[in-house]
């Protein structure tokens, strides 16, 4: 069998797969901050074109990709997927290992799978502006992409640890035209507010969501977007997982396992849920296994509960896996892991035992990335080198097992503009860290009060 299977381009997906229509239970509802009430289109309409919000709340199985962003899309989709038989060999396991590499869009990770679709939302519903969060700015450079495809401004609040980390990054959203900030800024009441409290704050995700929110509830131009968490952004993803399930289909195989990493939830879910789906169905018993960081541990170690999304507050209540809205993590180099919650569909169907989580710590992970770069000749994102370790660690315990196990993960970008993290790793300046225990117990301390 080739090592490389391709699809033609004729076979990009023409739908994207809603989950919510095969899951065993309806998705809990979204709450409005204030009301503590079920949220309404029309309370989301200030941030979203409506476009957006009814893909939100679809129960529908298949939604059809506009023509203009599948036109798009063929810049770099369908994506190959690999039998990385390097690899195998490297670590010496019977095990069959594939992984779809999504490296390769414009941007050089999954983002723009959402990206360009909600840019092209934005543009049919007259917005001219669009404001965002980044951690890592794999987000950021597809949004960016997106709204320079479609003549949109974009206004990128960048976590100021990544900020710093990942200068080429904002150098690549400049480029396509965004301004970057880092966050916590002096752009809006909440990054100010911020500032006041700690003028050496390394910013988080929640407080650059909180910004990119302010931004464009007060402007009646602007859309805001997110790239992971919200059921439309997994939606979007889903091209992954269909691609796959054709792949698969010509190396005449089907995974045991399906990785991916975890921080929001949009690239596990965009790998994920089509085989979730079997696994619904009966059909199958693939176990789709979420992968993060031991630092931000939110789904091995945080609560199911309702909580905000961001830490001013301002989001709706999302019922979710969470380390609590102000939860600040370390400066780890997977600055696109590094959020407090989950996305919802994730967190439910990982409460109902559908998907399974592990977390590892960021040495073992560089370790791992740096194997698979060695056998298969791709520098992998921090992030997605989760996923990788992930899966080593699967075809290590199977071969312990005396099992034969196929593996797909999901290499959802490469590591190009995060040279400064593999000098860290290959110098020995990084270093572990797991969040402590205590520091979980009081962020939880402060969710809100809801009843259900």
């Amino acid at each position: 069998m080739e090592t490389k299977i391709v699809l033609k381009d004729s076979e990009i997906p023409k739908t994207w797969y809603n989950i919510v229509a095969d899951m065993p239970n309806p998705p809990a509802p979204v709450l409005h901050p204030g009301t503590g009430k079920p949220i309404t289109p029309d309370d989301l309409a200030p941030l979203f074109p409506m476009s957006l919000i009814e893909q939100e709340v679809a129960s529908q199985r298949f939604i059809p990709i506009p023509g203009e962003v599948r036109k798009i899309y063929a810049l770099w989709r369908p994506t190959p997927m690999y039998r990385a038989k390097r690899l195998e060999t490297a670590i010496g396991t019977r095990s069959r290992i594939y992984y779809k590499y999504e490296g390769g869009s414009p941007a050089g990770s999954h983002k723009p799978n959402t990206s360009i679709p909600q840019a092209y939302y934005n543009k049919m519903a007259g917005r001219k502006r669009i404001a965002t969060e980044t951690g890592a700015g794999q987000w950021g450079s597809a949004l960016a992409l997106g709204a320079s495809f479609f003549g949109l401004e974009a206004k990128v609040y960048m976590v100021k640890v990544s900020y710093r980390q990942k200068p080429y990054r904002r150098m690549l959203m400049e480029a396509y035209g965004a301004k970057v900030v880092p966050s916590p800024s002096e752009d809006t009441k909440s990054g100010r507010r911020i500032l006041e409290g700690d003028p050496d704050s390394p910013g988080s995700l929640g407080i650059a969501i909180s910004e990119a929110v302010e931004d464009a509830a007060t402007r009646e131009d602007t859309s805001y977007a997110l790239g992971s968490v919200l059921n439309h952004v997994l939606l979007h993803q889903t091209v992954i997982g269909v691609e796959c399930l054709e792949q698969m289909k010509i190396a005449n195989d089907y995974p045991d396992v399906v990785i991916g990493c975890c921080g929001g939830g949009s690239n596990l879910a965009g790998i994920g849920f089509p085989f979730v789906r079997d696994r619904i169905a009966g059909s199958k018993k693939t176990r789709i296994v979420a992968v993060e960081p031991s630092s931000c541990p939110t789904l091995t170690k945080g609560v199911y509960a309702y909580d905000f999304g961001d830490t001013a507050r301002l989001t709706p209540l999302l019922k979710m896996y969470t380390l609590g809205h102000d939860f600040v993590p370390a400066g780890i180099h997977a600055g696109g892991l590094r959020y407090h919650g989950e996305s919802p569909l994730v967190s439910q169907l990982f409460h109902e035992g559908l998907i399974e989580a592990q977390a590892f710590q960021q040495t073992a992970v560089f370790g791992s990335a740096l194997t698979f770069a060695r056998a298969e000749g791709i520098l992998p994102a921090p992030e997605s080198s989760h996923a990788i370790h992930g899966a080593i660690v699967e075809a290590k315990k199977a071969d312990e097992e005396g099992k034969e196990k196929a593996i797909l993960f999901n290499l959802s970008g490469h590591g190009f503009f995060d040279l400064a993290a593999y000098d860290d790793y290959l110098s020995g300046r990084l270093t572990d860290y797991e969040h402590p225990e205590s520091k979980i117990r009081e962020a939880l301390e402060r969710l809100p009060k809801v009843s259900e």
